[in-house]
């Protein structure tokens, strides 16, 4: 097939947005009143008088623009973990609606270091690095409750731009993108773990959703019936981890207390570098993961 470059606000280099401020939204101190008021109140939908109308643009921002934006500022510093839960739900569900994750089929999933293996473990579980990646969601949404001691460090790129990176400089590769891969859902050892689907999905309308996982896509060579990468898979894998920490299209983002990520899973990918965290465990490092449908 003939694979072309994908136009739109979904291209962007992180080299040109580092030192801008547009993706990033400060709440101010009424909005953080709002907060806390729909935490400690009993209402229908998490009313957010003067905030809901800056979600709603998030949400447009994440579908139709460069897809990710940076909430600033949510007020986690006066919440307990239960309200901070709250709270995160309450915000994401003015973007968009929340999908549940994992076996439990829970609300949100609490991102912690539980000392698991990073070669098995799902990556909310372990503290090691992570390559860049999406969720297989419309949106994920994180929100920091404490930051690690050192490391944790998030970093986004453009898939669109990745994409088109390789359709410019080797599309015998790109080409390769739109097969099926062996992917691993790290569910045990047994055959259901296994699946294959394309890393590049055609959008209805125009456009690309970009699905890349190179550490569950490694993982998947465990399964008995996986075959072994062919040479074009692995220059494939190897010039997109390349390009995808490449200073030019990376924008690295430190999140603190109260900064709450949403990302576009179709458009944007995702990593974190290893951490470290304190010794005593009421401030070791904790985020809160929403998947999100906007459809």
């Amino acid at each position: 097939m003939a694979v072309t470059e994908v136009l739109g606000p979904g291209e962007w280099l992180g080299a040109e947005l580092r030192d801008g401020d547009a993706w990033r939204i400060p709440l101010t101190e009424a909005h953080k009143r709002e907060v806390l008021a729909a935490v400690h109140g009993d209402l229908e939908g998490f009313p957010l008088p003067t905030l809901a109308p800056i979600l709603h643009r998030v949400r447009d921002e994440l579908m139709d623009g460069r897809g990710f934006a940076l909430i600033q500022g949510v007020p986690v510093e006066e919440m307990t973990e239960q309200q901070c839960e709250t709270a995160a739900l309450g915000l994401a569900g003015h973007v968009g609606a929340v999908v549940p994750q994992g076996p439990g089929a829970q609300p949100l999933m609490h991102v912690r270091d539980t000392g698991a293996d990073p070669s098995r473990a799902k990556s909310y579980q372990h503290s090691g690095r992570l390559g860049f990646h999406s969720d297989p969601t419309d949106v994920v949404a994180l929100l920091c409750v404490r930051p690690a001691r050192s490391g944790g460090l998030s970093a986004i790129v453009s898939s669109v731009a990745v994409h088109n990176e390789l359709v410019r400089t080797r599309p015998d590769l790109a080409e390769l993108l739109y097969q099926p891969w062996w992917h691993d859902r790290r569910t045990g050892d047994g055959p259901d773990s296994f699946y294959t689907k394309p890393i590049c999905v055609a959008r209805p309308g125009g456009g690309v959703s970009v699905a890349y996982g190179p550490d569950y896509l490694r993982s998947a060579q465990r399964g008995a019936t996986v075959p072994p990468f062919t040479p074009a898979q692995e220059e494939t894998m190897a010039l997109l981890d390349q390009l995808t920490n490449d200073a030019r299209f990376t924008l690295t983002m430190d999140l603190r207390e109260g900064d709450m990520q949403f990302l576009n899973n179709h458009v944007v990918l995702h990593s974190r570098t290893a951490y470290e965290d304190h010794p005593e465990p009421h401030r070791r490092r904790h985020l809160l993961r929403l998947w999100l449908t906007t459809t």
